[in-house]
């Protein structure tokens, strides 16, 4: 038995991400966004270096902003970003820009 919460979400383009980001994170403003190939997830950054992670939950996108715990790397084509919080887990994102946003992830722990 499964339990039917909708068809899967999909970001078409940094708007949808932006709504996203704004439900997840109230008065988020991303100053950088990365989007997944596929539409699956997104990475967004303030101008405060805040970095905000968004996948899939149900029928919707849940966000986490990513703390200094968080770890990230890349595998094949996609950078797998782990947040270090059980209940959320991690992403694989197809970004064109992995390895810049896999560096600003990093740079987190450098605070």
């Amino acid at each position: 038995w499964r339990l039917r919460l909708g068809p899967e979400p999909r970001l078409d383009d940094e708007n949808a991400a932006r709504q996203a980001a704004d439900e997840a994170v109230s008065s988020f403003k991303p100053v950088e966004i990365g989007l997944d190939r596929e539409g699956r997830g997104a990475l967004l950054s303030d101008a405060g270096g805040r970095i905000l992670l968004l996948r899939p939950h149900g029928s919707r996108f849940a966000g986490r902003l990513l703390s200094d715990q968080a770890v990230a790397w890349i595998e094949e084509d996609a950078l797998i970003v782990d947040t270090a919080e059980k209940r959320y887990g991690s992403a694989r994102l197809e970004l064109a820009d992995a390895s810049a946003w896999m560096q600003a992830i990093v740079a987190i722990k450098r605070g």
